[in-house]
């Protein structure tokens, strides 16, 4: 990569390319997505994790969040992600 540095990914197998491990699918809404702009849809899942610390390692701040769906019903950041998992999640949004 011409001599660039390459940053520390938070899941090292996408980094990698690698798809061999379980993965989930991920949809940011509104401002969510620029604050990862490089997230595919479909993300490996190294090992069973928290859906809130799966999202902070993506950069994600849980303060941003307003709400989550995995696989289509209303969840908690505390939710356990093992893989297969479609997770929608949304910010706070103002209108008037």
């Amino acid at each position: 990569m011409s001599g660039a540095a390459e940053l520390e990914h938070p899941f090292p197998r996408l980094a990698r390319g690698n798809m061999s491990s379980p993965s989930v699918r991920l949809h940011l809404y509104a401002g969510l997505r620029a604050l990862v702009p490089d997230c595919p849809e479909e993300i490996p899942l190294p090992e069973s994790l928290p859906l809130g610390e799966f999202l902070e390692r993506l950069g994600i701040p849980t303060e941003k969040i307003h709400l989550v769906f995995v696989d289509g019903k209303r969840s908690e950041l505390s939710t356990p992600l093992r893989g297969g998992e479609r997770i929608g999640v949304f910010p706070p949004v103002g209108g008037g």
